[in-house]
């Protein structure tokens, strides 16, 4: 009894203390901020640095629900879609599963955070980086949420709802060939492209936790990208936006930094640029293609999903061809229009 007490307890593993998670910690923020706002105004009296804690919160509840949605649709897309699968519904040739993979945007509403961890199942799973990267910008920027939005913040302009849908498809195609043709799977770290095993048995266990250690790893960069959009909007005096109004190419130029730094859902952006009514349409129109494209939340969520030495030259490209598209795009369909 004695020795077999004493390897018991020489045998038995160690318990791992339990770590505190970036999700634990930003739903205690979360929630003590909506409890104690009244109190939080009161104490914080600093119209910057309310300003500032409000539009943190609103990018990080905005965006948490599709972040929620993303990880478990990739947790299910990795533990039940076997690659195989996959690999016979897209076409074999590069180019066509780039283009098939645009168009399957429109099936799945979500934001830029939920397209991030669907996009590296994907590859876990077999399918070309062209075509999952593809997705990822196609995705919250095409589908039928984000349009009728659109429609509604641009009641009469079924022009600005076009030109969008086309102006996001053509940059997610776009970023998609580039990708095949001068892309690098050097550049992406090796832990976004695992493949999960396809054996029959622990499939729902394997869901649980691919699902909850995508959420750990995007919950922490979508805090962080809250924190710098809710900086940069402090930042920007609301009076500059009448100065544009007449100067048209010094608009694009602004709004699609613009895009870049506020950091909005999709499914919301709409609204903030149709409420700039001194701006003409085309450079709302850049801010709405360049903003589910590339932003500072969606870099910090793609530099801790699939490595910085990803971010820093995929997220530059998209940001030129985002513009480029936005504007071929635009010139013929809306012009100068307000």
């Amino acid at each position: 009894m004695a020795s077999s007490s004493l390897v018991d307890v020489l045998t038995e593993r160690p318990k791992r203390a339990r770590r505190i998670t970036s999700v634990e910690v930003l739903c205690a923020v979360l929630l003590l901020a909506i409890l104690g706002q009244s109190w939080l105004q009161n104490a914080l009296n600093v119209p910057a640095l309310r300003t500032g804690s409000t539009i943190f919160v609103a990018v990080c509840v905005q965006a948490l629900p599709f972040l929620v949605l993303g990880v478990l649709l990739s947790g299910a897309i990795a533990a039940f879609v076997p690659a195989r699968v996959l690999r016979r519904v897209l076409p074999r040739r590069t180019a066509a599963a780039v283009g098939v993979a645009g168009l399957a945007g429109i099936a799945l509403p979500g934001c830029e955070c939920a397209s991030v961890p669907v996009a590296r199942r994907l590859m876990g799973q077999g399918v070309a980086p062209a075509a999952a990267l593809t997705f990822l910008l196609a995705a919250p920027a095409v589908n039928p949420v984000v349009l009728v939005a659109t429609a509604i913040a641009f009641p009469g302009k079924p022009e600005m709802v076009l030109a969008r849908f086309l102006g996001s498809l053509a940059t997610a195609v776009v970023m998609g060939l580039l990708w095949a043709r001068w892309g690098k799977l050097d550049w992406i770290v090796r832990r976004a492209l695992e493949r999960m095993p396809e054996g029959a048995g622990g499939r729902w266990r394997a869901f649980a936790e691919i699902a909850r250690t995508d959420l750990v790893e995007a919950g922490g960069f979508l805090v962080l990208g809250g924190v710098i959009s809710a900086a940069l909007n402090v930042l920007v005096p609301q009076s500059w936006f009448a100065v544009l109004g007449g100067q048209l190419v010094l608009g694009v130029v602004v709004m699609a930094v613009l895009a870049v730094v506020l950091a909005l859902c999709s499914e919301a952006d709409a609204f903030v640029a149709a409420s700039l009514t001194a701006l003409p349409l085309l450079p709302k129109l850049v801010f709405l293609v360049v903003g589910p494209a590339i932003d500072v939340k969606l870099f910090a969520l793609q530099a801790g999903t699939f490595g910085r030495s990803f971010a820093v030259r995929f997220a530059p490209v998209t940001f030129v061809v985002a513009v480029g598209c936005a504007l071929a795009v635009g010139l013929p369909l809306i012009g100068g229009a307000r």
